[in-house]
């Protein structure tokens, strides 16, 4: 028999996961405000301009899972070069000039980095899709790239950005070892070990994980995940939903006051990068507009 709309849950009854990505936990985490706009206000607020930056390393990215699905032989630095060419995104960019130059470094970038792998040892998986779930959340997301080490699966995630990375980045990464846990689970395979490649420098930053504190990290997932999904809730009790067939080109619905406040800002340098900084004030106040391409070291 259908529910009743509207009609109370039954003492008991278990709680609906909250399904969610780590980049979701950790958009709620670093500013609540940036996490409705993204996640619940429909029609979603328009954003800001392409970041030049963010169309680099989807390009790199690109390559590199496409370098993987080629044919041993053609494993090469040459091919990896023409990967990144064939794919290159050029939004973001001052001008074709500053394009063009990126597209170089880009080139050697990967080129360089593939010239370090061993083309035979083909990984367990290349932006696979891992998931896991618990009593409070359903839990899923894309690795870069996924080894096999010995008896043993290594999660390996590509970075791009300039600046310098430490091995506390990968130690204290929750989307790294939420993707440990869920291909050790998917897989029925060990993983411990998590490894940040950071392209600009060659550096492999490595932490090894005990089943102990994969354990705490998962705890934290749990906790971020039943503070977003209560604020979801009162959020959807509260706004109304857009009518079915309803232009997308309409303004958002009316957040209530303590919608809002329970969903409030937290100002920081970061606002300069936020792609939704036309929207807040608190944020346009935290620091300077940026142009698209300012995160680029030129």
């Amino acid at each position: 028999m259908n529910a009743v709309r509207g009609q109370l849950p039954l003492e008991g009854m278990p709680r609906r996961l909250y399904s969610c990505t780590p980049s979701r936990l950790n958009t709620w985490l670093d500013c609540r405000r940036r996490y409705r706009f993204t996640y619940l206000d429909r029609p979603q607020p328009a954003k800001g301009p392409a970041w030049a930056h963010n169309s680099v390393g989807a390009s790199v990215h690109n390559a590199l899972a496409g370098w993987w699905r080629e044919p041993y032989e053609r494993r090469t630095p040459l091919t990896a070069s023409i990967l990144v060419t064939n794919g290159w995104i050029t939004e973001g960019f001052r001008d074709a000039e500053q394009s063009a130059r990126w597209l170089g470094r880009a080139r050697d970038l990967v080129s360089g980095y593939v010239a370090t792998l061993d083309p035979a040892d083909d990984p367990v998986g290349v932006e696979r899709t891992v998931a896991t779930r618990t009593k409070v959340i359903a839990l899923s997301g894309r690795i870069d790239r996924l080894d096999r080490r010995g008896d043993e699966l290594v999660v390996v995630d590509y970075k791009t950005g300039r600046r310098p990375l430490s091995q506390d980045d990968a130690r204290s990464s929750l989307a790294l070892a939420v993707y440990a846990i869920a291909a050790s689970t998917m897989m029925r395979t060990p993983c411990h070990t998590v490894e940040l490649h950071h392209l600009p420098t060659g550096e492999i930053l490595e932490w090894r994980h005990t089943d102990e504190s994969l354990a705490r990290h998962l705890a934290r997932a749990e906790e971020m995940a039943m503070e977003a999904s209560e604020a979801d809730e009162r959020y959807r009790a509260a706004v109304a939903a857009p009518e079915r067939g309803q232009s997308a080109e309409r303004a958002p619905a009316a957040v209530p006051g303590e919608i809002d406040e329970l969903f409030a800002p937290s100002p920081g340098p970061i606002c300069s990068w936020c792609d939704f900084r036309r929207h807040c004030p608190q944020g346009q106040a935290a620091g300077p507009e940026r142009q698209p391409w300012d995160a680029l070291s030129d």
